[in-house]
């Protein structure tokens, strides 16, 4: 595990970045079909003990809003070949941790090198016309280990469905992980 604070490639107010990938479900998905209020993009993984800690609370996070408010969209940019990695190893993750949202295969990794991705998780929050309005921690457990007590990315959604964009501040609070498994 090499933990890894993210890093801030896209600012607040840049467009999504374009994509279509295929989902364990056996569908694509495109960056261009998502139609939603909020859209928290998170670049997650099979294996690291980071991702492990926080997917109940994307979990629980997509089950309070109707996908029309938010819509979460989990995307896997490591190397397939990495140990517990690659799409077969994600079916198994999706159902294990019941996940209600996407999961995305980026085997290219073109996805995350065009958001700025480098460590799981990574979110980046939306608006409805697909610009950034954070990037950041999901909540203030940056530990494994450690228990949430401010949820940050669900206070941000709330500002960002009730029409205080502007009052989400800072705009990028780096988040904790494992990087990125980039192929060599």
């Amino acid at each position: 595990m090499a933990k890894t604070q993210s890093s801030q490639k896209l600012v607040s107010g840049s467009p999504m970045p374009k994509f279509n990938l295929k989902g364990v479900d056996g569908k694509n998905y495109s960056s261009d079909d998502i139609k939603s209020r909020s859209i928290l993009v998170v670049f997650i993984c099979n294996h690291c003990p980071y991702v492990k800690a926080r997917i109940n609370d994307l979990v629980n996070l997509q089950a309070k809003f109707n996908p029309s408010d938010l819509q979460i969209i989990g995307i896997n940019s490591n190397d397939p070949d990495y140990a517990d990695e690659g799409f077969e190893n994600m079916k198994i993750f999706s159902d294990k941790y019941s996940l209600n949202f996407p999961y995305l295969i980026d085997d290219t990794q073109r996805v995350a090198k065009e958001f700025g991705a480098v460590c799981t998780p990574d979110p980046f929050l939306f608006d409805e016309n697909k610009f950034l309005v954070f990037h950041g921690k999901i909540n203030d457990a940056l530990d494994p280990d450690a228990i949430p007590t401010i949820n940050t990315m669900e206070e941000n959604v709330k500002k960002l469905l009730d029409g205080k964009k502007s009052s989400i501040e800072p705009s990028f609070d780096p988040s904790i992980g494992c990087s990125i498994k980039w192929i060599s």
